[in-house]
């Protein structure tokens, strides 16, 4: 055992200075959390999501002070028609009264009836109008309150956003109280002990609750793309517990062996706490290549993953010494009576020597089979269809959301707008003028695919650089069509009438063209994500084991329980059959950041389980034992915390499935479904068998003949076993 390690100082430290530790991770806790509390939390806008020329037209006209301001849509239906005519006179009235209404616009009766549509204009910068549509809301509510024969309600972009972040709150508060009883459940399971149980839960949720404060601080710098406080939720939990559970589990081993206490937790720290820092470090690094996508929704999910996980990391070095050193052999204190028989009862394991027989005496068989068995279930994955989060696919939960049904039906609209964004020189602007006439005339006659758009005039800025123009497209946004039509505009008209303007630089935007530059930049910088990722984590197995052949083979079997996962993401949610059970709706995609997502963070916890596995085959093979026994001792020593880590991760993974957001439900079950894949398939089945075929060749080119270290005490001591 290394005593100078820094994961050993630190552990001595903290546990000959309980109460210091204590304090100081309390007062680190609660300075993230009153800090977080002051700082508004910054959301990404329009400007911060766009990207290629969709995204560029999008900060010109915001520069240039040419956004539409927003607009709320109050809706007032019911049978009598002269209630719902008084109802609109007072509704216009209460708003023209609120200091954030620029102006009330005309009432709209919808064609069929039944609904009166009254449009409202917000002062101010729309790409920040969900902050100021509370007062309006309230207008809107009071209105309802006064005419309860009649359904008032109010819709538009900023109220929809409002309604999202409400959501995300409420799903927050809802996957705590779900995922909390669950993973005491299982530590009580693995542990069968209450304190023992309750310790790694504690430590999660102050991770959790300090991340959340620190990531407030960072949306200074990188903007909330709107699901960080899920992510971090979600990470923590299930990294701060297992983290946890891997340092309390060897601690007790070696308290129960006769160690005393602090020779206990340094041994848990120079062993277990050295798989933490490894592991933790392996996510960061996992999810830094999140950044290289240039993109607001993968910077801000990175950084809420990084904060967490470094977080964890350092309350599982730190304060879990501290609490350990005070608790001494209370942490087995209160014990329930059947479960501390069964979780730490002695004798060699049973289970897992029967599951690894396959593999033990017949690895070309049971590798072919498995490889098999993974290859069809990633099969699906080859139809893997992408876009980004759309109206549609917002949860009908939300009552904004049913409101934006009802209206949508009154005023049915199958058009998708596209906006030319034009920047030249001032003495151009006549002509920029004239070119984008000469644009909406070749627009016109295109019939087949534009139509002319409300509001379709041309708009210059105050200095005269920057024009626009809408043009529409009789199609629905998701449509084929509606792309075609951005891909005529970009590749044809534009170019043949504003791209004759000499100086001027036009771009198009709108939904379809955005989310066709999303896609199209994700294409892009997809294999720099994937190669920075498969090269950081070719490189930490390589510099782990000294072995090319591990690496090589770690980022193999990773791969392919990362493609199982996404075949199964691909049939669960591509498809309809399990709407009902999963309340979603499919529009047959996945949403377009959701696989990259996974794969970085999959990779990074992935190592987890790989390091602690093959080091303990590597450790026996150095001893001398052959690789096919050191391969079933390795995996058996290990099999109970494994199990455990792996079980609570899953649960709290799952849990994120019956959350409201798809996005979350996407993340939750492709999660839950690669960890199943990785704990209780490639470690069982693919990785015993292939390593038991490569033989000694695992190792190259690292040398085995040295002489094997001082054995770990862990190595040659059977410990109690979760499952037998």
């Amino acid at each position: 055992m290394d005593k100078q390690s820094a994961p050993v100082r630190i552990a001595r430290w903290s546990a000959t200075h309980p109460w210091r530790a204590v304090a100081l991770w309390l007062v680190f806790v609660a300075m993230c959390v009153v800090v977080g509390g002051a700082v508004q939390t910054r959301k990404a806008t329009p400007v911060d999501f766009g990207v290629g020329d969709s995204g560029r037209a999008v900060q010109i006209v915001d520069e240039a002070g040419l956004n539409e301001p927003a607009v709320e849509n109050v809706m007032i239906s019911g049978d009598d028609q002269a209630a719902v005519q008084a109802a609109v006179a007072d509704a216009a009235e209460r708003m023209r009264a609120v200091p954030e209404v620029l102006s009330v616009g005309e009432p709209i009766p919808a064609p069929q009836g039944g609904m009166v549509l009254l449009p409202v204009t917000m002062r101010g910068d729309p790409l920040t109008a969900v902050e100021r549509v509370g007062p309006l809301q309230e207008a809107t509510a009071s209105v309802q309150r006064d005419h309860p024969g009649l359904r008032v309600e109010q819709v538009g972009e900023a109220s929809i956003e409002d309604g999202i972040w409400d959501l995300v709150a409420a799903d927050l508060e809802k996957s705590s109280l779900i995922s909390l009883p669950v993973t005491l459940l299982i530590l009580l399971v693995a542990f069968g002990a209450i304190v023992a149980a309750g310790v790694p839960v504690l430590l999660g949720l102050s991770a959790v609750a300090a991340a959340i404060g620190l990531s407030t601080l960072a949306s200074q710098v990188v903007p909330d793309g709107g699901t960080t406080a899920n992510v971090i939720a979600l990470m923590g939990m299930a990294v701060g517990v297992d983290y946890s559970l891997f340092y309390l589990k060897r601690e007790r081993e070696e308290r129960a062996r006769g160690r005393g206490t602090i020779d206990a937790i340094e041994i848990a720290a120079a062993t277990s706490g050295r798989s933490v820092v490894v592991s933790g470090l392996a996510v960061i690094v996992a999810m830094s290549g999140l950044y290289l996508a240039g993109d607001v929704v993968f910077a801000s999910l990175a950084t809420g993953a990084i904060i967490v996980v470094a977080v964890a990391v350092l309350g599982s070095l730190t304060v879990l010494p501290a609490l350990l050193a005070k608790l001494g052999g209370a942490v087995d204190r209160p014990r329930v009576p059947v479960l501390w028989r069964l979780t730490n009862r002695s004798g060699p394991p049973r289970l897992w020597p029967a599951l690894l027989r396959p593999s033990l005496r017949h690895p070309v068989i049971t590798l072919v089979v498995a490889v098999l068995g993974l290859g069809l279930l990633a099969l699906p994955a080859l139809d893997l269809k992408l876009r980004h989060s759309t109206v549609d696919a917002m949860p009908r939960s939300m009552p904004v959301m049913q409101s934006y049904d009802r209206m949508t039906a009154a005023f049915p609209n199958e058009l998708s707008q596209h906006s030319v964004v034009v920047q030249a020189p001032a003495q151009r602007s006549a002509e920029v003028a004239g070119a984008l006439d000469d644009l909406l005339a070749a627009a016109r006659g295109e019939a087949a695919l534009f139509v002319e758009a409300p509001g379709a005039a041309v708009r210059a800025s105050a200095d005269g650089t920057v024009h626009t123009v809408r043009i529409g497209s009789p199609f629905p946004a998701g449509s084929a069509q509606a792309e075609q039509a951005v891909g005529e505009l970009r590749s044809r008209l534009v170019p043949q009438t504003v791209g004759q303007v000499d100086g001027a630089s036009a771009y198009v935007d709108g939904e379809v063209a955005n989310n066709l530059d999303g896609s199209n930049h994700l294409n892009e910088r997809l294999p720099l994500v994937i190669g920075f990722v498969l090269l950081l984590t070719f490189l930490m197995m390589a510099l782990t084991f000294r072995s090319i052949v591990v690496a090589l083979t770690a980022i193999t079997i990773n791969l392919l329980s990362t493609l199982a996962a996404f075949g199964l993401l691909v049939l669960v949610f591509q498809h309809t059959w399990a709407e009902g059970l999963l309340d979603f709706r499919s529009n047959g995609t996945i949403v377009a950041w959701i696989p990259v997502f996974l794969f970085a963070v999959l990779f990074g916890l992935s190592m987890d389980y790989h390091v602690f596995v093959v080091s303990r085959i590597r450790e026996a093979v150095r001893g001398g034992m052959p690789t096919r026994q050191a391969v079933e001792a390795g995996i058996v020593r290990t099999a109970g915390v494994v199990t455990s880590a792996a079980t609570v991760m899953i649960a709290v993974f799952s849990i994120f499935a019956v959350l409201s957001m798809v996005e979350m439900k996407q993340i939750g079950i492709g999660l839950a479904a690669a960890i199943l894949i990785d704990a209780f398939i490639v470690r069982v089945v693919v990785l015993p068998a292939l390593m038991i075929l490569l033989g000694r060749a695992n190792w190259w080119p690292g040398e085995l003949s040295k002489p094997a270290p001082t054995p770990d005490p862990e190595a040659t001591t059977r410990v109690p076993q979760l499952i037998h």
